[in-house]
């Protein structure tokens, strides 16, 4: 599955890949701060429902967008987190920084 983006009562929401990896952050970051700037977006959501793997690229991009919304004044959240992505953010300490809604 390829990342989907939807603006919805200002919020940018994106909906992760199946696997957030090298191949996959670089555009993700980039249509991210795009989408970002564009519209003005202040908040933004991952959704990593599909999504069964992250490696250090996406963490990096979760970082750097976490870092751009705060600037704003923005918040940040997850939601969707299997028990293998809920472990990346446990280990690499996403979770301190990123809000995770309950589904």
């Amino acid at each position: 599955m390829d990342t989907v983006y939807e603006v919805r009562d200002g919020k940018l929401i994106i909906m992760a890949p199946k696997e957030l990896d090298h191949h996959q952050a670089g555009r993700l970051r980039s249509d991210a701060d795009l989408l970002l700037e564009m519209y003005h977006i202040k908040h933004l959501e991952f959704d990593f429902t599909d999504t069964e793997f992250m490696d250090s690229s996406g963490i990096g991009v979760l970082i750097g967008r976490y870092k751009n919304v705060r600037f704003k004044g923005g918040t940040i959240s997850a939601r969707g987190l299997n028990p293998r992505v809920s472990k990346i953010f446990e280990v690499s300490g996403l979770g301190k920084i990123i809000r995770i809604e309950k589904e």
